[in-house]
Order: C-alpha cells, then structure tokens, then sequence
C-alpha cells in the first residue's frame, strides 16, 4: 500500500520542528543583509543531496540503507554506518538538550531542568519502543490537527512586519560561506532526509511524490528568518536566542479568546519534536540492532536514551551546547555529503554488475 502521504508528513513535521527555533538565529548572525541569499543556497544543497540519495534508493527497491552498506562489505559498512551512528546520538543529545532548555524557558521556568529532559526522552523513548508504523500514525494524526494552526500562525505573524526591513535585497558579500553561524544552520537543512533510506521495508512510497514535502517546506524556511527580520529589523533580531518566538509573542489579535499564539505555536513545534526525537531513536536502535543482534530493540532503545539523558543532564550551560554543535558540524556534512553519494554509486555499481 502507497504510504507517500505518511512520508511526506514526516518530512515536513520534523523539518517543521528543526526549522524555526534555531536556524533563523543561525542566518541572522551569518550576515546583515539579503538574507534570502544564504537561505536559498542550504535549499538547493538540500535538494541537490536528496535528488542523489533517493536516485540511489530507488536502485534498491525494498531495501534499507542498513543492508544496502551491509551488503557492500565490513569495510564501506563501517565507513557509513558507525558515522551514521554517531551522528544520530549527538543530534538527538543535542535536541533533547536544547529544547528542553526551550520549554524551561518558555514553559516552565520553575521546573528542573533534568525533569523536562525525562519528560521529553520519555514520551519518544516509548514512540520509539511501539516502531516505525506507530511513529507514522502519531505523525499523521498530528500533521491533521497542528498543521492548519501553524498555517494560521504564518498567516497572522505579519501582522506587525515593516517592509523596509526587507532591503536591500542583494548584498555582495558572500563571506556568510565561511561564517560558523551559517554553518550551523545546517543542522536544519540537511540530515532530516536520512529516514528516506530506513523506511523502504516496512513502507512503500513514490520518490515522485516526496517532491511534495520538499517543496512544502521551502516557505517554511523563509518565514522563519524573514518574519523577525521584517518585525524587528536584522539588528535587533539577531539579539534574540529565538527570533521567530519572540515574533509571534508580539502577535495581538483582540477577537482572539487566547492571550499568546505563541503557547500554541511552540506546543506545535515541541509535539513535532518529540515526533523527530523518536525517529531518530528508532533509526540508531536500527543501527545498533545489526551490530549488536543478540539484544532486544527495547534493551538497546532504553540503553541508548538513557546514554543521551546522562550525556545532557552533564552538558552544564547554553554556551557548552553550542560547543557540542560545532563539534558535530564535520560529522554533519560527512553525513550529507557521502551517504547520498555512496548510496548512488553502490546502487550503480549494483546495477551494472
């Protein structure tokens, strides 16, 4: 059964998430002017890598990228896998840790901090522990009731925008390349495309139609850095931990009964999360359970999650999160860059003979 839909759900909630806390911040800092510029190159290299990795899945039909590198030999399965590995436990320290922070900020200042890490690791630990087909559900569900109030946010977050903010429009310095704000952004870009290749066994989707979510989500990125751009100004806007956030706190609708959108807005985003944390679980535990076969799925899961709890409960402030992020940018670009192309080349190399 086409199951295109779910996929595509998925695609758009988990970059949805991953877009709009900590990206718009990330190109704000890369420059100060004609900011659609260093937006529009991480699209077309999120599309470029995805055009290439789903070539190469579709030379593998029903297969997922776990055997498609096991199947190549001890040597290329260590060269991709274990760095696939690691790349998904430090984006899920990195996530779990990060929003957590977020929602002790906005949500409950008076809460510990380790107990809004449990809650959150908790609830997709257990996402994680029902499988693949439980996660695309909850995803389903959720893209139904929260996709057309995110919609209704966008809408009415220009309520307060100033379109002077918007120029200039073109801006000659292209030194946002080398700037480690701009590379950060990254993490919302690329590595969300990774599941395209774990999925294929347990659903059947169209390549074709996953042009849907990619396409989808192209505002999305947009919106997130031009909506506070446009309210505050790029000066003030790059002083904001979350630019979008503040945002839409400024949003006043009298007709509204609710006093913040915001509170729905960021319940939104946590929930889509949440949806992301436990695919990314699912796919390490994947990973695991082909190293590691005489384990159970839920001994491996638990084991990993309580490793990602005790790796941020001892991350202590903001400032060493960020040190973890710029550690994971290298593994991060590894990931974007060769998985899709290696795939490609042993799906042609497969082909041929």
């Amino acid at each position: 059964m086409d199951k295109s839909i779910h996929i595509n759900f998925m695609y758009i909630l988990t970059h949805i998430g991953l877009i709009f806390f900590l990206y718009p911040l990330n190109i704000i800092q890369s420059t100060n002017q004609g900011f659609w510029l260093p937006i529009s190159i991480g699209i077309v290299i999120h599309f470029v890598f995805v055009i290439i990795y789903m070539k190469g899945l579709s030379l593998f039909p029903k297969i997922d990228i776990v055997t498609i590198y096991s199947n190549s030999g001890k040597f290329i399965s260590f060269c991709f896998l274990i760095p696939i590995f690691l790349y998904f436990l430090m984006a899920n320290i990195i996530t779990v840790r990060a929003y957590s922070e977020i929602i002790t900020i906005v949500f409950l200042s008076n809460t510990p901090l380790w107990a809004v890490m449990a809650l959150l690791l908790s609830f997709s630990t257990y996402l994680a522990s029902k499988g693949l087909v439980a996660i695309f559900r909850s995803c389903f569900i959720f893209a139904i009731v929260f996709l057309p109030l995110l919609l209704f946010v966008f809408i009415v977050s220009f309520q307060n925008v100033d379109w002077y903010n918007f120029f200039p429009f073109w801006s000659s310095d292209f030194s946002f390349l080398t700037s480690i704000s701009y590379i950060k952004s990254f993490f919302a870009v690329g590595g969300g495309f990774l599941f395209l290749g774990f999925v294929q066994p347990y659903f059947t989707y169209r390549p074709s139609k996953v042009w849907i979510a990619l396409v989808a989500i192209i505002p999305c990125f947009f919106l997130s850095v031009y909506i506070p751009v446009l309210t505050f100004g790029p000066s003030t806007s790059e002083n904001f931990l979350f630019p979008f956030v503040m945002a839409t706190d400024t949003i006043n609708l009298n007709w509204l009964m609710f006093d913040r959108i915001t509170t729905f807005f960021l319940m939104s985003i946590l929930i889509f999360i949440m949806l992301f944390i436990s695919l990314v679980l699912w796919k390490t535990v994947r990973i695991a359970s082909h190293y590691i076969p005489s384990r159970s799925h839920l001994f491996l899961l638990i084991t990993i999650s309580v490793f990602i709890y005790i790796i941020g409960f001892f991350i202590p402030n903001w400032s060493d999160l960020d040190v973890l992020f710029k550690w994971n940018t290298p593994l991060r670009f590894y990931i974007i860059i060769m998985v899709p192309i290696s795939v490609l080349i042993l799906g042609v190399r497969a082909k041929n003979g």
